[in-house]
């Protein structure tokens, strides 16, 4: 896929294309973008932490997978894609909500996104792809809420924006259970 992403306004419209790591370079450029958040039949979340070789958050734990939708993609297309490419993973994902938010790390660049949250349930192998992702853990809900609240905890910023909400808006956290 291109390494572009999509431009957006507030109201998740496009205005125009960008080189990815352009858009996230200084303050950042508003761009479209999603989260899947996988959960197995057990109930835990899978987490995966960022590669070292990540411009951004490297080596911060998240949720499964994150990403950006190439232009002329669908969100659901994109996250199925990526759940593939980044974790060996099929899954259908159920889209939850929106949000922006504004994350800078540092001097070297931010996140200014648009992010679709999405849900998938899979019990599948995850085979991690070396270049995104340095480990990953299955976790309940209780260990991962236990775990942001340690002071010392390296976890992304769109991560504890959405497990907050996650939990008060869609406790069941019902996802599709077939295939893709």
């Amino acid at each position: 896929m291109a390494n572009d992403v999509v431009l957006v306004d507030s109201h998740d419209v496009q205005i125009g294309v960008c080189d990815k790591r352009n858009a996230h370079l200084g303050a950042g450029q508003l761009h479209r973008a999603f989260s899947v958040h996988l959960i197995d039949g057990l109930g835990r979340h899978l987490l995966q932490r960022r590669a070292a070789g990540k411009m951004l958050w490297s080596g911060y734990w998240s949720n499964a997978c994150c990403s950006h939708p190439a232009p002329g993609e669908t969100i659901q297309d994109a996250a199925s894609r990526r759940l593939r490419e980044e974790l060996g993973v099929r899954a259908a994902c159920r889209a939850l909500y929106s949000f922006e938010y504004h994350a800078c790390f540092g001097s070297i660049g931010a996140e200014h996104e648009l992010c679709h949250v999405l849900v998938a349930r899979s019990d599948a192998e995850a085979l991690p792809d070396p270049d995104e992702i340095s480990d990953t853990q299955w976790l309940t809900r209780d260990e991962i809420s236990a775990r942001l609240a340690e002071p010392q905890a390296q976890f992304t910023p769109w991560f504890r924006l959405q497990w907050g909400r996650l939990l008060l808006e869609h406790p069941s956290f019902d996802v599709p259970s077939r295939h893709v």
